[in-house]
């Protein structure tokens, strides 16, 4: 006999059902929030050509995987597939995509 499966303590949430929202402060970006616990939040975002995130020094660990497209983070250039792992105190000084892009982002409000 198979114990009942608990959700207690999920978020699971369908992307199909999800609305778009914006993200960032330049208007070029939209993203879905997958889920959320214990004060982090995993988001899919879509970022299109000339999007350029904001500067700021991370609170929290912020952790991204490139779904789709390049993006230019910290004098880096990165390609679907690459992903990084950004430490609580670091700087973010550089985000940027001329083709547009797509990425899961899990990071701490």
């Amino acid at each position: 006999m198979t114990a009942p499966i608990s959700l207690e303590g999920w978020d699971i949430t369908s992307a199909a059902s999800t609305e778009w929202v914006p993200w960032g402060s330049n208007g070029k970006a939209t993203a879905k929030v997958l889920g959320s616990a214990d004060g982090f939040v995993v988001a899919l975002v879509r970022a299109e050509p000339g999007y350029a995130g904001d500067a700021h020094v991370h609170a929290h660990p912020e952790l991204l995987y490139l779904v789709d497209g390049a993006v230019r983070n910290q004098g880096r250039d990165m390609v679907a597939g690459d992903g990084y792992a950004a430490a609580a105190g670091s700087s973010h000084d550089e985000f940027e995509t001329d083709t547009g892009a797509t990425y899961v982002v899990v990071f701490r409000v």
